[in-house]
């Protein structure tokens, strides 16, 4: 039997959109024999507000205690965004890894994937990916593109010796037979399956706040508008941003070149992201509405509308959100909740000016919730919100590796004996 300990992560500011689409490759196979409780930062500002491994978004849905069982470990597509920061995760919590294998393609195979500083798991050098490989591991996390996993996402994970699959790609989330999964609102749809999805990032974000307010009021309609960084689009959408900032600041141009939005995004928003439907919202606005749904357990019906709009930010997702409800509202109670909720962290503190905000929001483990009131349009019967959270923590790699974490508490995850 061995055990692991909590160290310290390093975090890359890149998008949530452009891990499930880039090349997959970074470190391979390496037994943990030794571990670090450093707490080590690799980037200022607002990456240093960060929670700490203690934080209540861990320790409500993590109970691991040092007699647990540890695992092997994959990640296919750990140079992505997304990749990164699960590796980040693992070494920053108390999941128990005894052995982190990295696959990536031919390109990137035999390289190094170096350590951050105060790294528990070392330097590790790439695994062409197989899947014969993939299913000697008991967990593996697929940050890939959809057409990627739905190649070889079952593949890894059928039979009584495959390895459970916890996929953020978009390919599994509206079959019925997956389960998608937030830890704390649905984890218990995790026994008894192999393979799991992680839902949209934008979906993960806002709904950390609606399902306290759901227990306490049951949700009847749910109206969203997101704002959304530059970094969904991956880090060509950061680059364009920043160079078009530059460009028109300096007077070079007097609007900026843009080639990954439809429009140009500096001092500027689009209320477009991914495509238009025949209904008139875009794909990632109807995310929102069938993810939530399935999440939540609401019926196919259920009333969820969100306006999806991209803004010149680099990193971080914010929503506003307006419920009406079944029961009359309690605005205190709503407060206590949010505070009490595994994940939350209440800033609502309006006198003092402390409200969401992507600036601190960036970098948390925890989902800012604030500006909360009573609803001008639906009275007693209606809650307004303000949200901002990390799309690629919560609403990817963190929330990932809580689901690998709920598992391994409810015995849907186990060490495979080995001969």
């Amino acid at each position: 039997m061995k055990f692991s300990t909590a160290a310290a992560a390093a975090f890359l500011i890149v998008s949530c959109s452009s891990s499930t689409t880039s090349a997959f490759g970074v470190r391979p196979s390496v037994s943990l024999r030794t571990s670090s409780s450093a707490f080590v930062t690799q980037r200022s500002s607002a990456l240093d507000h960060r929670s700490s491994v203690t934080d209540r978004s861990s320790s409500s849905v993590r109970k691991s205690s040092l007699l647990n069982m540890s695992y092997t470990v994959g990640i296919v597509g750990a140079t992505g965004a997304v990749g990164k920061e699960i590796r980040g995760c693992l070494d920053n919590r108390n999941f128990p890894v005894d052995k982190l294998r990295i696959f990536g393609s031919s390109r990137s195979a035999g390289t190094i994937a170096p350590a951050g500083a105060g790294d528990k798991f070392g330097d590790i050098t790439v695994e062409l990916f197989d899947v014969a490989a993939a299913r000697e591991c008991d967990v593996v996390f697929l940050a890939v593109s959809g057409d990627f996993s739905l190649e070889h996402a079952r593949a890894i994970s059928d039979g009584d010796d495959g390895a459970v699959v916890i996929d953020n790609s978009s390919a599994f989330r509206y079959m019925k037979d997956i389960p998608l999964v937030v830890p704390e609102i649905n984890g218990e749809c995790t026994i008894g399956a192999k393979l799991i999805a992680n839902p949209n990032c934008t979906t993960a974000i806002g709904l950390m706040a609606l399902w306290p307010l759901h227990k306490l009021f049951k949700l009847k309609k749910v109206i969203m508008s997101t704002y959304q960084a530059a970094s969904g689009a991956g880090q060509p959408g950061m680059d364009e941003l920043q160079e078009g900032t530059r460009a028109v600041l300096s007077g070079e141009r007097e609007v900026a070149e843009n080639k990954i939005f439809a429009h140009p995004l500096p001092f500027n928003v689009i209320p477009h992201i991914d495509k238009f439907m025949e209904n008139g919202y875009t794909k990632e606005e109807m995310k929102v509405t069938w993810e939530t749904r399935k999440i939540c357990g609401l019926p196919d019906d259920f009333p969820v509308s969100c306006t999806a709009v991209r803004i010149p930010t680099y990193r971080a997702h914010s929503e506003s959100i307006i419920i009406e409800t079944e029961l009359p509202v309690d605005i205190e109670a709503a407060r206590k909740a949010l505070a009490e909720a595994p994940g939350v962290k209440l800033v609502d503190d309006t006198a003092n000016e402390k409200y969401p905000m992507p600036l601190t929001a960036t970098g948390q483990y925890d989902v800012e919730v604030g500006r909360v009131r009573k609803s001008e349009v639906f009275g007693d019967y209606g809650i307004e919100l303000f949200v901002s959270g990390d799309q690629l923590l919560r609403g990817a790699a963190l929330n990932a590796v809580i689901v690998a974490e709920v598992m391994n508490e409810n015995g849907a995850l186990k060490p495979k004996v080995v001969a």
